[in-house]
């Protein structure tokens, strides 16, 4: 015989955290996220149903199927999965847990959410993100957005925070999160010893004189790119 959990009836909607691409529609009138993972070929808004990836017409969640949006507990696990290289553009989100649920260890698996906030990381200059930009790829009608500060706009297609918040509707927030933090000991040069500041000296001399071997390169090519004489 095969137990099962009592089903739960919450006074008030559980909560959770994911991650997720923003989008912007192609003729930016509309904003929303697409999943890292099952379903990201479906763009969704910040109230939105799931539905069986699969094409499959039960509802969602099923017990049998991988179906339904998908959340965890705790916000430092979601966090952690902004390290892997394919993610480091996406952005944390705070969700509200809607409709029926599946409840497991680790988090949920629902049946409708609501995003609450979206937290975007640093550019990927390391600096505050000012906007968020075409980052390069998308879904058919969508362009995927990644974390810009303003001097990395380069003419890219990109909207606002507040603005992708207008667009997305439905009382979402858009906020910064902190500049990418700085490896401890790369920017302390005083606390280095002799051997230490001699290596760095050595690296310094060698660049140096890298460009001066240039620089007399150049000077017997002449202006236009000839030997001179």
């Amino acid at each position: 015989m095969r137990l099962r959990l009592p089903e739960e009836h919450p006074a008030e909607p559980p909560t959770g955290y994911k991650i997720a691409h923003p989008v912007l529609s192609q003729d930016g009138t509309r904003a929303g996220f697409t999943g890292v993972s099952l379903g990201g070929a479906l763009p969704y808004g910040v109230l939105a149903d799931a539905s069986c990836v699969y094409g499959l017409r039960h509802r969602a969640p099923n017990r049998r199927c991988d179906c339904g949006f998908h959340c965890v507990h705790d916000r430092a696990a979601a966090e952690a999965l902004l390290c892997t290289a394919e993610h480091r553009t996406a952005v944390l989100l705070d969700v509200l847990v809607l409709g029926r649920y599946l409840r497991f260890e680790l988090g949920f698996r629902y049946a409708r959410q609501r995003v609450r906030t979206a937290t975007v990381g640093p550019c990927a200059c390391g600096t505050v993100a000012a906007a968020l930009a075409d980052a390069g790829w998308g879904r058919p009608g969508w362009r995927a957005l990644a974390p810009s500060c303003a001097a990395c706009l380069r003419g890219r297609t990109a909207v606002s925070l507040a603005g992708f918040a207008r667009l997305a509707g439905e009382g979402l927030r858009v906020i910064a999160g902190p500049a990418a933090p700085v490896v401890a000991g790369l920017d302390a040069p005083e606390g280095l010893g002799v051997p230490e500041l001699a290596a760095e000296a050595a690296l310094l001399q060698a660049r140096l004189d890298w460009f001066q071997s240039q620089l007399a390169r150049l000077g017997e090519r002449g202006p236009d790119g000839g030997p001179q004489g």
